[in-house]
């Protein structure tokens, strides 16, 4: 049983701490999902005042961290920024040495750029609180647009709903796409939006707006192995190119070919899961062309190899070993 621990500090937002009680915390065995050995820690166990009026009686103090998988940071009032806990910050340098995943929502990055385990690498958080963020911590790439990042084991979010969103794709990264797709439709919430998606998103309710795209979007879908140009679904829609491109931005928060690249991909993660088909066969059905694009494509935005994202996420894997490697755990190329 995978171990995760969400460390919270006076003043902690109860929506962001909420979400990872959500993603880590509830029992889902009966859907066939594997439960987390889920706790919750402070600094000072006890009571925790929480930043609107009540608080939150916590039994575990820092210790019950300290042999985590996940280590999930929940946001920290901004006075709290230039003076972490210097007892949670020795915790998240410790994770970080023995190769947890390291996870924060919103202002709770301040807690992991304290550890200097940020130095060098990208990272974001709230849109409000990048500048401040960069200024504080010039050695980090902080980027103010974007829903969350993954620089190694690390994963940094914005605020509110965009910590779900960064949940989510840890939980793809340790379960698998099928699994986390599950917990996504027990939430109700959409499967995975891209990281990259900006903060600001014109239409943040793509339902309500973009009823003209939709059949764009959904035949898009089911012909991913097609040369699908701007000129192409413009046409489709009726639009000119421009406008459809405009339209499409603003209403889904990604332009058409980030929003086509991202659904290639995670057609390809399904594929790799679910199917034994070849590199060359997955490319094809996917729009790649090659399996050397689909490697170069895979590689750059996974991290890892088609052939290793198979070898840990496959169903047929999972249900033979019974298990999947740990994180830090070497993946075969």
């Amino acid at each position: 049983m995978r171990s995760v621990a969400v460390v919270v500090q006076p003043g902690f937002a109860p929506f962001e701490f909420g979400l990872a009680c959500e993603a880590f915390g509830l029992d889902r065995s009966d859907d066939g999902i594997p439960n987390f050995d889920f706790r919750i820690v402070a600094p000072d166990p006890g009571v925790v005042p929480a930043n609107i009026g009540f608080s939150l009686n916590v039994e575990h103090g820092l210790e019950a961290a300290r042999d985590v998988d996940i280590l999930v940071l929940a946001p920290i009032p901004r006075a709290q920024w230039d003076h972490v806990d210097e007892r949670v910050v020795e915790v998240v340098r410790a994770a970080h040495a023995r190769g947890a995943w390291l996870l924060s929502v919103c202002s709770g990055a301040f807690v992991i750029a304290a550890a200097g385990v940020l130095d060098g690498k990208r990272a974001t958080t709230h849109w409000r609180y990048a500048d401040t963020m960069a200024r504080m911590y010039p050695r980090i790439d902080v980027d103010p647009d974007v829903l969350y990042v993954q620089s190694d084991n690390i994963i940094t979010s914005a605020g509110t709903a965009a910590g779900l969103d960064a949940c989510l794709h840890l939980l793809r990264q340790e379960l698998g796409s099928e699994l986390a797709n599950r917990i996504a439709r027990r939430m109700v919430v959409a499967p995975q939006r891209d990281g990259g998606q900006a903060q600001f998103i014109a239409s943040p309710i793509p339902i309500d707006t973009s009823l003209s795209l939709a059949p764009v979007t959904e035949w898009m879908l089911q012909n991913l192995g097609a040369e699908l140009s701007v000129d192409r679904l413009a046409a489709r829609a009726h639009m000119s190119p421009r406008t459809f491109a405009r339209r499409f931005k603003a209403d889904l928060g990604a332009t058409p070919a980030a929003w086509l690249a991202r659904q290639r991909l995670l057609h390809a993660q399904r594929l790799l899961e679910e199917t034994d088909l070849g590199l060359d066969r997955i490319a094809a059905e996917c729009g790649f062309g090659s399996a050397a694009v689909l490697r170069q494509n895979f590689a750059r935005t996974m991290g890892l190899t088609p052939t290793a994202y198979r070898a840990r996420f496959s169903c047929a894997a999972d249900a033979a070993s019974g298990s999947v490697p740990a994180v830090g755990e070497a993946i075969p190329a």
